[in-house]
C-alpha cells in the first residue's frame, strides 16, 4: 500500500502541512498553554479537517461551492474567530505553567476553524485530485485516498502542536515569551489574510 500511495503523501504532506490558520494556531495553542491542555483543541482540528476531507471526496464541496453564500459566511465567522483567537494568544499569561491556570481553546473552537479553514479547502482539494491510488476502482481509490490523507491530518497537526510546545520551553522568559505568543498571534492572523487574498 505504501509504494500506491507514495505519490498521494509526497504531495498532500507539503501542502497540508504549510503553515496556515490551522497549523499556526496550533503551534500557538502548544506555546501558550501546553500540549495536554492542547489536546482537545487538536482533537477539534483534526475532526474538521477531515470533515473537509469527506466534503471534498464525496462530492460535496461542489454543491457548496455553487452557493457562494455559504462559502461567504463561513469565512467571515471564521475570519472572526481567528482574530479572537488570535487576541487570546497574544495577551496569554506567558509559560505554559502560567497558562494552564486559564482556560484553553476547546474541540468546538478547533472544529469550527478547521471547517472554515480556505487553506483545508485548497490543500486537502488539490492532494486529493492529484494522484489516482487504485485505477479503474474509484471506490478503492477515494477509500485509500481517504484513509491516506486522514493518518497525514493526524500526523501533521499533532507535530504543530508538539512544535509550539517546544518552543515554549526554548522562549521561558517572561519578554521573550510575550514576543513568542504576540508573533504566533500575528502569523496567525497574517495567514489567513493571504488565504483570503489568493482567493
Amino acid at each position: 500500500m505504501l509504494e500506491t500511495t507514495f505519490p498521494i503523501l509526497a504531495t498532500s504532506i507539503p501542502l497540508m502541512g504549510s503553515p496556515g490558520p490551522a497549523t499556526i494556531s496550533l503551534a500557538a495553542i502548544g506555546s501558550a498553554y501546553g500540549f495536554r491542555a492542547g489536546l482537545p483543541y487538536l482533537t477539534g482540528i483534526i475532526l474538521g479537517t477531515t470533515g473537509v476531507l469527506i466534503l471534498v471526496a464525496s462530492g460535496l464541496l461542489t454543491l457548496m461551492m455553487a452557493t457562494p453564500v455559504i462559502i461567504g459566511f463561513l469565512g467571515i465567522v471564521g475570519m472572526a474567530y481567528i482574530l479572537y483567537l488570535a487576541w487570546k494568544i497574544a495577551t496569554a499569561p506567558v509559560g505554559m505553567q502560567q497558562s494552564r491556570s486559564r482556560t484553553s481553546p476547546s474541540l468546538v473552537p478547533g472544529l469550527f476553524l478547521a471547517l472554515s479553514n480556505p487553506k483545508a479547502f485548497a490543500a486537502i482539494g488539490a492532494a486529493y485530485a492529484s494522484h489516482s491510488v487504485v485505477q479503474g476502482d474509484l471506490r478503492m481509490d477515494a477509500f485509500f485516498k481517504v484513509t491516506t490523507l486522514t493518518d497525514v491530518i493526524i500526523t501533521v497537526n499533532s507535530c504543530w502542536l508538539m512544535f509550539g510546545v517546544f518552543f515554549a520551553s526554548a522562549f521561558s522568559h517572561p519578554l521573550l515569551g510575550r514576543v513568542m505568543n504576540v508573533t504566533m498571534a500575528a502569523m496567525l492572523v497574517a495567514t489567513v489574510a493571504f488565504a483570503l487574498c489568493a482567493d
